[in-house]
C-alpha cells in the first residue's frame, strides 16, 4: 500500500507517505491553520478553480489559488494516526500550521535537526506567518518530553525507519542521505539554513523497489556530499520531489546528471522563479502544483502510478483519464515511466 501525497499547499510544503507497515509519515507542513468554515463551504460549493481548454500543459492551471489544509486532507481519508513528523529544516513555509497540526495528529517520533535560528516577527516580517508556529517549534527543539525528538544525520540506521522491529534492513524505508554535523554546524554559523535540511530516500519495498527522493530545501554543499557518499542510492531515482519547491534558488542543477529522476514534482511558485530550464534541457518530465493540484502516487504498482486533483490537467495529459475509486477526489494522470 506505499503511497506518496504531494500537497498543493500555498507556496510550502507538506508530503505524507503511507508505508506498507501502517505507519504514516509527514514530511513538513504548510496552511494547516485552522480552517474557516465559513470559506471551506464555499470553496466546496465552488468545487474547485476552473480550468478553461484554452490553457496549455504549460500553462497557468490556477491551482496554486486553491490550496488544501493538511489537517483536513488527513481527516477526509480517514488517516488518524501520524507515525513520525519529518522537519527538514527552519523555514516557517515548512512549519505552517504546526501547532495546530501536531494538536490534530501528535506525531510519535519528531525529526529535527541542532540548528540555531532565531527568528524575529512584526511589522510584516517573516512573510506574515504566525510567531505561533515558530515559539511552538522552538518548545519542539528545546524538548526532551513527547514527541521523542530525533536528530539523525546522513547514514543513520535505526529501528522502525530503516530497520525492522529485530534489527534487520528494512523497516520504513527511510535512509537518511544528509545533513552531516559539518553541514548544520556551516548552516548555523553561515545563517542560511537551506543546507542543514534533510534529504530522505523512500524505498518502497516492493518487488521491484521504487526509490523517492525528497530534497527539501537543499543547496550546492548538501549535494556535493550526496554525490560524493550516496550516488549509487540516487543515480536514476524513480521519483523526485524537488529541492526548494523547483525554484532556480542561483543553484547548480549538475545533480540532475546522476539523479535523473523518471519524473519530479515542483511546488508553487512564481514562473520565473522556477528552474524548469534545468530540468527541459534534460529532457526531464515535471508536474508542478500549480498544473495538479495535490498529486498522489501509488508506489504499489509498477510501474507507479500518478492521480492529480485538477480533472482538466488529467484530460490534457490523457485522454482516457478517470477518476479514481481508489482515491476518492484524484483523476488518473499517467504512470510513472522513464523515456
Amino acid at each position: 500500500m506505499p503511497k506518496i501525497h504531494f500537497l498543493n499547499v500555498k507556496d510550502g510544503d507538506c508530503n505524507i507517505i503511507e508505508h506498507s507497515s501502517g505507519h504514516v509519515t509527514v514530511i513538513d507542513v504548510c496552511n494547516a491553520a485552522p480552517v474557516d468554515l465559513v470559506q471551506e463551504m464555499v470553496r466546496r460549493m465552488l468545487g474547485g478553480p476552473p480550468a478553461p481548454a484554452r490553457r496549455t500543459l504549460s500553462g497557468d492551471f490556477g491551482q496554486k489559488d486553491f490550496p488544501v489544509n493538511p489537517i483536513e486532507y488527513l481527516k477526509e481519508r480517514n488517516l488518524k494516526d501520524v507515525f513520525r513528523f519529518i522537519l527538514t529544516h527552519p523555514d516557517m513555509d515548512h512549519m505552517d500550521g504546526i501547532k495546530a497540526f501536531f494538536k490534530e495528529f501528535p506525531p510519535t517520533n519528531f525529526w529535527d535537526t541542532d540548528n540555531t535560528e532565531i527568528k524575529e516577527f512584526g511589522n510584516g516580517s517573516n512573510g506574515g506567518f504566525n510567531e505561533e508556529d515558530w515559539n511552538f517549534y522552538v518548545s519542539l527543539r528545546n524538548s526532551e518530553s513527547d514527541p521523542k525528538r530525533l536528530v539523525l544525520y546522513s547514514g543513520a540506521t535505526g529501528q522502525f525507519y530503516n530497520r525492522a522491529a529485530d534489527g534487520s534492513v528494512g523497516g520504513d524505508g527511510l535512509s537518511i542521505l544528509a545533513p552531516t554535523p559539518e553541514l548544520v554546524d556551516d548552516a548555523n554559523e553561515s545563517q542560511d539554513f537551506n543546507d542543514c535540511s534533510y534529504v530522505l530516500l523512500y524505498r518502497t519495498g516492493n518487488p521491484k523497489q521504487h526509490r523517492i527522493l525528497f530534497g527539501g530545501d537543499s543547496h550546492d554543499a548538501t549535494w556535493e556530499h550526496i554525490l560524493k557518499n550516496h550516488a549509487a542510492a540516487v543515480t536514476d531515482v524513480d521519483l523526485l520531489i524537488a529541492p526548494h519547491h523547483g525554484r532556480s534558488s542561483g543553484r547548480s542543477y549538475d545533480f540532475l546528471d546522476t539523479v535523473n529522476p523518471a519524473l519530479t514534482l515542483f511546488g508553487n511558485a512564481d514562473s520565473d522563479h522556477m528552474s524548469y530550464g534545468a530540468f527541459s534541457s534534460r529532457s526531464l518530465p515535471i508536474i508542478t502544483n500549480n498544473q495538479a493540484g495535490c498529486i498522489l502516487i501509488d508506489a504499489e504498482l509498477n510501474p507507479m502510478s500518478v492521480y492529480v486533483t485538477n480533472e482538466a490537467y488529467a484530460k490534457k495529459v490523457n485522454a482516457h483519464t478517470f477518476a479514481s475509486s481508489s482515491h476518492p477526489g484524484y483523476f488518473y494522470w499517467g504512470q510513472v515511466e522513464r523515456k
